[in-house]
């Protein structure tokens, strides 16, 4: 051994015990590799940092913008919504169509941001059908990781591996070249946790769940008292209503309603002053007058009352949500009552619920003077609830949102947008009309013209931690290669494995890198395994295609500890899990994994 390659896989395990600790965090242990290695004289500092202008990590950056356009825009939360309606009560199916969805929402994009998305959508599974999340979330997670196993663009190590391919001259992976391997996959994970669900934990209770977190809508509607004050009324043939603007009803002060929305065809109207009602428009109506009061409204109006389905119109909580603000010692506002203070033309939302300590005032609300210290309740679109938290003020401080809050559509509407920007660019890498990197800009310059994502959000979705990850780790690539590294482990494998076959060298790979995953991050995995299977192929004379879709197989396969990835990490606690949950469901799953990939990548798919 060379002092040049002792000097390489020191660093390199120096880096593996800083990974396995957690200090400093990762992209910090990248960020010390970049400036380390140079230093040995084995590669130079332009080497090391040549990752920032590598295509592959670049697109990497773009599919996590391109992810958040399908959150922002709720693909991600249909979805959801999709998958409790259709499974009901039924656990199996409920298994089934989550891992699923999981899958296909993330065979295009990141299958960590693909976990965020779905641990609240889980929490709200499980609270309406009683479900333990202890028995949903390793699915999840489980799902997630196959996710990365069905397209090129799933995950970072298949970028990786297929960059190694092309740099080496040869032929790289399409699409949907990892398809054929991952679909099997997926069918024989959901076989697997719909028998060893029987042994993941019950987890942590839905009333745990509930109070550690925020406040829900629902409960506001308690606290508040606002059961029975919501209306849906619709404006009559004839009525004396159509044409009129809200600003001559003042509707506020002479039927004591507060209008919180209007619902005209399918779409929601917030309402403003100047806002004319239409024969048809359905009128959301918080009443805090006196109940006899609204029969009188109804008749005097020709207004058509409708059924109710949720509590306060929670069920429109994409497009309606409340904030608690507080009335600070300062605030103009002290001494007057919500009808001076015009709280729609100044916020956009309506103040719908008063408290005083801990007292809800539940009557002549519109006439009640403010006072320094009072909770306000107010109601509106999320957009005008964003704009309170970022101005806040001297006069109205807001307090908390609901847990609502976070699973709220920016760009609602934009849905068909989105679909078409990804149909885009799925078609685009697929035909290789573009480059892969090509095709995703394009793609997020138009889910930018359509409104889709903004600049902010756009930079707030790359998860920089991965991207830094993956350049800082790239240089020991070719450092090894340089020094002989590459050769020394392909070599020792090629012994280990002497007249095994190509089925045994593809399980000496796939058990090398698993392991080698517990420890370090999939994606650095795959950069420090690719080489060595180019190594083995070109020894051997073969395509290499087969040894490099097993070591990004094995890449992702990282279901035995909590800590080897962040996806599994993100469901440790909603799940109410332990280590060895992940050690007694994923270390079997793992074997049957590394099973059907070898049979599959090693004698039924063609290369």
């Amino acid at each position: 051994m060379t002092l040049e390659l002792a000097m390489t896989l020191g660093l390199l395990a120096l880096a593996i015990v800083m990974f396995m600790i957690d200090r400093p965090r990762m992209d910090g242990v990248a960020l010390i590799v970049i400036c380390v290695l140079p230093l040995t004289g084995i590669i130079s500092i332009d080497e090391a940092l040549a990752g920032f202008a590598d295509p592959n990590v670049v697109l990497i950056a773009v599919l996590f913008v391109l992810g958040d356009g399908l959150v922002r825009t709720g693909v991600a939360s249909a979805i959801g919504d999709w998958i409790a309606l259709t499974a009901g009560h039924s656990q199996m199916r409920l298994i089934a169509l989550l891992m699923a969805s999981v899958c296909l929402l993330g065979s295009t994009m990141s299958s960590t941001a693909v976990t965020a998305i779905f641990v609240p959508v889980v929490l709200r599974v499980c609270q309406r059908t009683g479900n333990s999340p202890g028995k949903l979330m390793m699915p999840l997670s489980m799902a997630a990781l196959i996710s990365g196993m069905m397209t090129l663009v799933a995950t970072a190590p298949n970028l990786v591996i297929h960059a190694e391919l092309i740099k080496r001259g040869h032929p790289g992976f399409g699409f949907f070249s990892f398809t054929p391997v991952g679909v099997p996959i997926l069918i024989v994970a959901i076989l697997y946790m719909n028998f060893a669900r029987k042994w993941l934990p019950n987890g942590i209770s839905g009333d745990n769940t509930r109070k550690s977190r925020r406040a829900t809508l629902a409960q506001w509607v308690d606290l508040y008292q606002l059961v029975d004050r919501e209306y849906r009324l619709r404006v009559g043939f004839g009525s004396s209503l159509t044409g009129k603007s809200l600003e001559s009803l003042n509707l506020r002060q002479s039927l004591g309603a507060s209008l919180v929305a209007i619902q005209r065809g399918p779409k929601l109207i917030q309402p403003r002053k100047e806002t004319k009602l239409e024969q048809g428009d359905i009128l959301l109506v918080d009443f805090f007058g006196e109940k006899p009061e609204i029969k009188t409204v109804i008749e005097r109006f020709d207004l058509e009352p409708l059924p109710l389905t949720g509590a306060h119109f929670t069920d429109r909580s994409q497009e309606i949500g409340m904030v608690e603000a507080f009335v600070t010692a300062d605030s103009e506002f002290v001494g007057k009552t919500m009808t001076d203070i015009g709280f729609r033309s100044r916020f956009g939302m309506s103040m719908i619920g008063l408290r005083r300590g801990l007292r809800p005032l539940t009557s002549s609300l519109r006439n009640e003077k403010l006072r320094v210290g009072d909770t306000l309740l107010l109601i509106g679109p999320w957009k005008a609830i964003r704009l309170l938290q970022d101005r806040g003020g001297s006069d109205l401080v807001p307090l908390n949102v609901p847990a609502e809050y976070d699973h709220a559509v920016p760009a609602r509407g934009k849905m068909a947008h989105a679909l078409f920007c990804l149909g885009f660019v799925v078609v685009a890498m697929v035909s290789g009309l573009l480059p892969n990197v090509q095709a995703a800009l394009i793609g997020c310059l138009l889910m930018g013209s359509f409104r889709c994502i903004t600049f902010e959000s756009a930079y707030r979705a790359i998860d920089w931690k991965t991207i830094v990850l993956i350049v800082g780790m790239l240089p020991f690539s070719l450092a090894l290669e340089r020094t002989g590294g590459i050769d020394l482990l392909s070599n020792g494998l090629i012994q280990a494995t002497s007249g095994l076959g190509t089925s045994g060298v593809l399980t000496a790979l796939f058990l090398v890198t698993a392991i080698v995953s517990l420890f370090v991050s999939n994606t650095a995995t795959a950069v420090l395994m690719g080489p060595v299977a180019m190594s083995i192929a070109e020894h051997f004379h073969e395509s290499p295609g087969r040894y490099a879709m097993i070591i990004a197989l094995a890449a992702s396969a990282s279901f035995s500890t909590p800590v080897s990835t962040p996806v599994n990490t993100l469901v440790v606690t909603p799940g109410g899990y332990r280590f060895g949950d992940f050690v007694r469901i994923g270390m079997p799953f793992t074997a049957i994994v590394m099973i059907v990939s070898v049979i599959l990548v090693g004698s039924v798919i063609p290369f």
